[in-house]
């Protein structure tokens, strides 16, 4: 399994797995707009010129990222393509001196034996709510808020 940035030519692969997952509920629809201007924040899992995974590291605030759009292909899950997708958007939050990751996830099991313990949505900084007034769950959010020290 290859890890590494996407490209532009990966985004229509993105979108289809991502809102895949949205279509049943599992996580929030990403449009083609997001993903072309968030680009830079992911990653891709790749094998044989197939996108299996992916994931985005945001960042919100000072010291403060999001882990999001984490998304695996369904025959890849429980192969350690998602665990391995968190330790890199992990190790680049740490290079660029992030002391507080979380996620928003309706997958919280996910995100704990990653590390990340569940907390209160309304002691995020205010920040973090600015990209949900274009969510149609706002503003009854009801994913799980998952932070980590690192």
């Amino acid at each position: 399994m290859l890890y590494r940035k996407p490209t532009f030519k990966d985004v229509e692969a993105i979108h289809k797995l991502v809102n895949d997952y949205a279509e049943k509920g599992l996580m929030l629809a990403r449009s083609r707009n997001v993903l072309y201007e968030t680009l830079r924040d992911m990653i891709v899992a790749e094998e044989d010129g197939r996108i299996l995974g992916v994931g985005a590291l945001h960042l919100v605030w000072d010291e403060l990222a999001e882990i999001r759009a984490l998304a695996v292909a369904p025959e890849t899950v429980r192969k350690g393509v998602g665990r391995v997708l968190v330790a890199k958007l992990t190790e680049e939050a740490v290079e660029l001196g992030v002391k507080t990751l979380f996620a928003l996830t309706y997958q919280p099991e996910f995100f704990a034996k990653q590390g990340f313990n569940e907390a209160n949505k309304d002691k995020l900084p205010h920040k973090v709510w600015k990209e949900c007034i274009n969510c149609p769950k706002f503003p009854n959010c009801d994913e799980i808020a998952m932070m980590k020290e690192i």
